[in-house]
């Protein structure tokens, strides 16, 4: 371990990179084929890594897989699993510029919950913030004018339930290492995205499986950039700069597929943004 936020910060923008090609090869994929058979497949490259890392930090599986909270663990992966698959499903009906803009309210939502789930402290600052990014988050959905699309709930949804999934990941690691969460994370999703996607199996084009591998390859190299950036500098510190997916999201919209970039969700999204960033700040200084 050791503390150089500044090559935290360029490992967190290359991290947030990969993971914005790898939400666009996932909503290539989904509009092809069924979203829960792309997501089961790459959940079993997934679960392959994170039993690697896991057996290399803790010495075996067996170790890794010791908890003595295993009904947390296992809520904790499936609240992960089934956030991707929501998260998938918004990428094919609304697209990835306003999935992401939608999306971008989980650390709000996790401030906001933060209280009640795990007894923390909220100032009234914190709470200012949650209240403006939250009327971001309606700038963005214009409510009142014309028909509200349904398919905005699909990232509110997701990024409900990965708000849940990072607090109770926070509520873990008070008595689970990361390793033994990080397993638990793979496994369990592993088996859910399994039980689901198995029915709606797929035949695939050859060109269509390179693809898939480039879907799995980067979903587990952004995992292994996010480790590192979190072992070489202070969370507080980088956490920031994983709003850079928002921007890179969007570029791939709307120079690979396509999409546009609406005045109001361009000022929501920087709305959201903004209370986001200064949210995390806040909750860096108080910790």
């Amino acid at each position: 371990m050791r503390s150089d936020n500044r090559l935290g910060i360029l490992l967190m923008t290359v991290t947030t990179f990969v993971f914005a090609m790898q939400d666009g090869i996932s909503r290539y994929l989904a509009a092809e084929y069924n979203v829960f058979m792309v997501v089961m497949v790459r959940y079993w490259f997934f679960a392959a890594f994170v039993i690697a890392i896991a057996r290399r930090q803790q010495g075996s599986i067996r170790a890794a897989a010791r908890t003595t909270q295993p009904f947390l663990q296992i809520t904790r992966g499936l609240l992960l699993a089934g956030e991707i698959c929501v998260m998938v499903i918004g990428f094919v009906h609304l697209g990835l510029i306003e999935s992401h803009a939608i999306f971008a309210v989980y650390p709000l939502l996790i401030a906001a919950l933060s209280g009640p789930v795990l007894g923390e402290s909220v100032g009234w600052r914190r709470w200012a913030a949650i209240g403006i990014g939250f009327a971001g988050v309606l700038v963005i959905l214009q409510p009142g004018f014309g028909v509200f699309a349904p398919a905005a709930l699909f990232p509110l949804v997701a990024a409900t339930m990965f708000a849940l999934y990072g607090l109770l990941t926070r509520f873990a690691a008070r008595r689970d290492s990361a390793a033994t969460s990080f397993f638990w994370t793979g496994v369990s999703g592993a088996v859910l995205t399994t039980a689901i996607g198995l029915p709606y199996w797929q035949p695939m084009l050859g060109w269509d499986w390179a693809i898939m591998a480039l879907l799995c390859v980067s979903g587990a190299g952004g995992h292994f950039l996010l480790i590192k950036t979190y072992e070489v500098a202070e969370a507080g510190a980088v956490q920031p700069f994983a709003y850079l997916q928002l921007p890179f999201a969007a570029a791939l919209g709307l120079v690979v597929f396509g999409e546009t970039l609406a005045p109001n969700v361009a000022l929501g999204a920087a709305i959201v943004v903004g209370a986001g960033v200064f949210t995390l700040i806040r909750t860096h200084r108080s910790a």
